[in-house]
């Protein structure tokens, strides 16, 4: 069984830093592939997910262009751990971010969300 567990969510002030944590257990952690991904609703669109950073099982990262110099991903395969530090934070900011793993044999599987808001 596949358990993903985030935390770290909460409030920041803009300019401000948080670091999202997410425990990933019931598969060979260092052989699949991790993400986080943010949902915002939207009045006209309505809710949009969108992936914010991915590290792959091979080592290398990529982001989203609108949080790229801003926030890291990385993981530790060690403790089955991913983790988003995000730093100089801006109001649009504000979403929903889910840990997200998913690999060619395992699948895909996402956390329940936890709620990030930057607000003065």
């Amino acid at each position: 069984q596949v358990d993903i567990v985030e935390s770290g969510g909460g409030l920041a002030q803009p300019g401000g830093s948080r670091k999202l944590s997410c425990l990933v257990s019931g598969v060979v952690f260092s052989m699949n592939s991790v993400a986080w991904y943010r949902q915002v609703h939207r009045h006209v669109s309505g809710n949009q997910r969108e992936q914010v950073a991915v590290a792959h099982s091979g080592g290398s990262t990529n982001y989203a262009d609108s949080v790229k110099g801003r926030f890291t991903i990385s993981r530790d395969d060690a403790k089955n751990m991913v983790y988003l530090q995000m730093n100089n934070l801006k109001p649009e900011d504000t979403a929903v971010y889910y840990c997200y793993v998913f690999g060619d044999i395992l699948g895909t599987y996402w956390g329940q969300g936890i709620q990030v808001t930057v607000s003065s």
